[in-house]
């Protein structure tokens, strides 16, 4: 194995109703736990959504409602999940700006405290389109010489990550081995949430990075315009970005 993890790192991928981050619902995850020794453990859940799956992604994915229906909520799983994730980084396949951030909203909606200062995320798809810009499929074909079979299925996606981000740690010299400087590598930018409308200045403290208040910074502005703090926490928004929010707005109390 090319890299080399000092905590385990776990690799997941998700099938949704959808890619509403804050709207649409989880009706697959695969989760592969990859431990520092090399040793590995995976669980793959069908979820029922609570929800009907639309057509278009029903046809992406291939799964239909009565493939869930008698699936567990993922209320119902969480618990598991959590326990499976904790003390781990996170990795996937376009996992920064999709699957974290969705997995996230469906932890928060089942009243578990995901905190993502507790995980180092690392996104292969950011490290391949630095690299040479295609997607997963070909992705595996370049860097593992394989075919991807059943590709959109959660299993067969998640464990073609791991072995697609092994293989570009051993593939290029300027790629780090290690999770806690692969993740700065795979970044594309720091945010504060994980939708990307709270920033950080240079001096990192957050900033607004939409709206009337773009580029100040959000504890001043809710000193100084507490309604918008309520504005914020009754509109669209994903609910770690509210949560964040609420840290921010907390401070701006003392």
């Amino acid at each position: 194995m090319n890299l080399k993890l000092h905590k385990p790192l776990c690799v997941f991928d998700l099938e949704t109703t959808g890619l509403n981050i804050s709207k649409d619902r989880i009706v697959e995850i695969c989760i592969l736990k990859v431990f520092p020794d090399g040793s590995k453990e995976s669980k793959t859940w069908l979820v029922n959504p609570e929800m009907k799956i639309p057509k278009e992604a029903a046809e992406v994915h291939g799964i239909s409602d009565e493939d869930v229906a008698n699936s567990p909520k993922f209320k119902e799983i969480a618990p598991k999940i959590m326990e499976m994730i904790a003390g781990a980084d996170l990795g996937g396949f376009n996992s920064n700006r999709f699957d974290v951030p969705l997995l996230a909203e469906e932890l928060l909606r089942a009243e578990l405290d995901f905190d993502l200062k507790k995980h180092k995320m690392v996104d292969a798809q950011t490290i391949y389109h630095k690299k040479e810009r295609r997607n997963l499929s070909a992705a595996y074909e370049f860097y593992c010489g394989k075919t991807l079979e059943n590709a959109h299925s959660a299993e067969a996606d998640t464990l073609a990550t791991f072995e697609i981000l092994d293989a570009q740690v051993g593939k290029y010299e300027d790629v780090p081995d290690n999770v806690t400087e692969l993740s700065e590598f795979a970044s594309h930018k720091k945010f504060a949430d994980l939708a990307g409308m709270i920033h950080f200045d240079d001096d990192d403290i957050e900033i607004f990075g939409f709206g009337k208040y773009k580029g100040q910074k959000v504890l001043d502005v809710f000193q100084k315009d507490a309604g918008y703090y309520s504005w914020i926490q009754n509109a669209d928004f994903p609910f770690y970005t509210k949560k964040i929010f609420t840290q921010i707005f907390l401070k701006s109390k003392f």
